[in-house]
């Protein structure tokens, strides 16, 4: 607005009321968004803090927000750098929380050490509702199906573009998670998933075939619940992750 238009009005009781919401334009009894305090960005050398209304799943300091698929303890190991680390198979583990629509953070790096090419460098996944998943896997200067690169959407969509670091390095996903929509047996709206890898953007609102397979297609062949666990693949490679943290989307959904 022009300084000359300027005025302290902090709001109007006599403007168009916005098509689709019961609002007007600059309404003075629309209640104003909550506040929160957002968090800091990660380094390499640090990690960085979650904003104030997020759900922290792993700070480093323990796996109790955890379980292995059996529901009991969360046998992967914590290490340097408030990290957890893949113990090999022992299996995936759940968040005990369930989550629905949400933004997500996860950071993970690979290991140094390689001893294999393609599927087989630091594998793992992140499967959102426990059911679909964005690919973890070393993909600096390692080939192979483009469907299955890092921060691939499994099976159905490969990233925009590779922004790997080298192995050893931690990587961020930044993830908008939208859950499908059921009436009853039938499929009303997919799920969508946009994806930032590295701050990069790599998947925008993608609407998603179904749950993950492998070697086959995906399909909604069963509807299922609006809300699921977190779940982190033990692929059998020492991937490590810290700074997991959720916000639950649907309670701020703009009125």
């Amino acid at each position: 607005m022009p300084p000359e238009m300027r005025v302290l009005a902090k709001g109007y009781t006599d403007t168009p009321v916005i098509p689709g919401q019961s609002w007007r334009v600059h309404d003075i009894d629309r209640p104003m968004p909550p506040v929160i305090t957002p968090g800091s960005s990660s380094t390499q050398s640090q990690t960085g803090t979650p904003p104030s209304d997020a759900i922290v799943l792993f700070d480093g300091s323990n796996t109790h927000a955890w379980a292995n698929r059996q529901g009991g303890p969360c046998e992967w190991q914590l290490v340097a750098g408030d990290a957890m680390e893949v113990t090999p198979r022992t299996g995936d583990i759940h968040s005990k929380e369930s989550f629905g629509t949400c933004q997500l953070h996860i950071e993970w790096r690979a290991p140094t050490e390689i001893y294999a090419d393609s599927q087989g460098r630091g594998n793992s996944g992140v499967f959102l509702l426990g059911l679909y998943e964005i690919q973890v896997l070393d993909g600096y200067d390692n080939p192979t199906y483009a469907d299955g690169v890092t921060a691939a959407i499994y099976g159905q969509y490969p990233p925009l573009v590779n922004s790997c670091v080298p192995p050893g390095e931690w990587h961020t996903f930044d993830v908008v998670f939208e859950t499908p929509e059921f009436d009853g047996e039938m499929l009303v709206e997919p799920a969508h998933l946009t994806v930032f890898h590295n701050g990069v953007l790599v998947h925008l609102r993608q609407a998603i075939q179904g749950p993950t397979k492998h070697r086959e297609l995906a399909s909604y062949s069963e509807p299922h619940g609006p809300k699921g666990p977190l779940v982190l693949q033990d692929h059998g490679d020492k991937v490590q992750f810290r700074n997991i943290w959720i916000r639950e989307l649907n309670a701020l959904q703009a009125e």
